[in-house]
């Protein structure tokens, strides 16, 4: 297949081997233009909530909320984060959405203390929070029956997704909320990531059904997240302006129905910083086996695990230590440091290793895999302790160390040894 990119050698006007040189590899750098293009994007809706779980560093908190993204939560971690990045606790909209399918005890806790508005996506959860804070409102997120994702592993729709309220139980979720004085004022309907038009108008229309049942208590609606970005040239960049118009359609039904102003909400997470991110890393061994030549890069699944949960395709680069601005091309499969044969970040899903169209390349030069910016570090870990990576921010052609790299003492810090008698 074609190269998306070839070779590159600068991220936002900055040279990438000075930030290679600078803050070392692997290193996550993120482009502060892109995100906030992409939230201009969406400002046809009421209100953009940015779904913190695909890049939560404070200094990306803070820029969402300086450009008036709401956020939502799914831990009590996430609302701490959400709290020092500089958001209030309440407001109208609320500023911070609990959205989750089970308390835990800290999260229970906290969203009562602070009163944070939840999205409440299991029956048990408005028992839970209903004892102990009665009189509030309360969002529901309702499974509608179907699902739909660029992965089974991201539909978050149907029976076999553990995520929302079951629709057939949404009466009796609607009459135990009331036995609690607990007034539900939103509803909220995600089914995956990937979702088409077709499959939008699906959830509109259940949505829709589920808001009449609902009744006039209803002052919001959420359209979710899951906003496809295009990882491969092939792909297309979904029409905003038709999914606006669908949701909206609903939106406007349901305020004819009800005679008062809903608003719309969008919960995008990957589509505000995904093609933000990259993903440095140094070449560090090239090795021909049989017919097959690997680069072996400094980075693997402990830093972005995508490739190799979902067999997910991101685009790659590389730049030539030398700077040379042409190089000829060659089939190469790209691995990691790891003891797996799975760390490999040329693969499809169910972890079939397939080949890559990159450019010539010697043990020094660098390897930039692309659109990283979302479930990148959040989901990195320290296997075969490795620590984690370093995240820079660039703003207005300067970069900002905004996460410094672990040290072999942070790993270590929180273990101990016990002590013999």
């Amino acid at each position: 297949m074609p190269c998306f990119s070839n070779i590159r050698h600068e991220i936002a006007g900055v040279p990438i081997l000075d930030l290679a040189h600078e803050f070392g590899t692997p290193t996550f750098v993120y482009d502060t233009g892109t995100i906030v293009q992409r939230i201009e994007d969406l400002r046809a809706f009421d209100h953009i909530r940015y779904a913190q779980k695909a890049c939560s560093n404070l200094a990306v908190l803070d820029l969402m909320r300086q450009h008036g993204v709401l956020v939502d939560t799914v831990s009590a971690g996430e609302i701490r984060r959400a709290l020092v990045a500089g958001y209030a606790p309440t407001g109208s909209p609320p500023p911070i959405v609990y959205t989750a399918d089970i308390f835990d005890r800290e999260s229970l806790n906290l969203v009562v203390e602070q009163n944070i508005h939840v999205n409440c996506g299991s029956p048990d959860m408005l028992d839970q929070y209903g004892s102990l804070a009665p009189g509030r409102e309360v969002t529901l997120r309702i499974n509608p029956g179907f699902g739909h994702g660029h992965s089974r592993k991201t539909n978050t729709g149907g029976d076999q997704s553990k995520h929302g309220i079951w629709y057939d139980q949404l009466h009796d979720c609607l009459v135990n909320a009331d036995n609690y004085g607990l007034s539900v004022t939103g509803l909220h309907m995600h089914i995956g990531s990937g979702t088409d038009l077709e499959h939008l108008s699906q959830v509109c229309a259940a949505m829709e059904k589920a808001a009449l049942e609902l009744g006039r208590n209803l002052k919001s609606i959420s359209a979710g997240g899951g906003l496809p970005i295009p990882y491969q040239e092939d792909q297309q960049r979904l029409d905003l302006g038709a999914y606006f118009a669908v949701w909206n359609a609903t939106r406007q039904r349901l305020q004819d129905h009800f005679g008062h102003a809903i608003s719309l909400e969008i919960e995008p997470g990957r589509y505000l910083v995904a093609e933000s991110g990259y993903l440095i890393a140094e070449i560090r061994a090239i090795k021909r086996q049989a017919d097959n030549v690997f680069y072996l890069v400094d980075a693997g699944f402990n830093n972005l695990a995508r490739p190799i949960l979902y067999g997910a395709h991101h685009p790659m680069a590389i730049v030539p230590a030398d700077g040379e601005t042409r190089r000829p091309e060659v089939d190469v499969i790209v691995g990691g440091p790891l003891c797996e044969s799975g760390d490999i970040f040329t693969q499809e899903e169910g972890g079939f290793v397939i080949t890559r169209c990159l450019p010539t390349a010697a043990v020094g030069d660098l390897l930039v895999i692309e659109c990283a910016g979302a479930y990148g570090f959040v989901m990195g870990s320290n296997y075969n302790s490795k620590p984690l990576a370093a995240e820079v921010l660039i703003a207005d052609g300067r970069p900002h160390l905004i996460r410094r790299r672990q040290t072999f003492e942070d790993l270590i810090a929180g273990e101990m040894i016990p002590q013999q008698p």
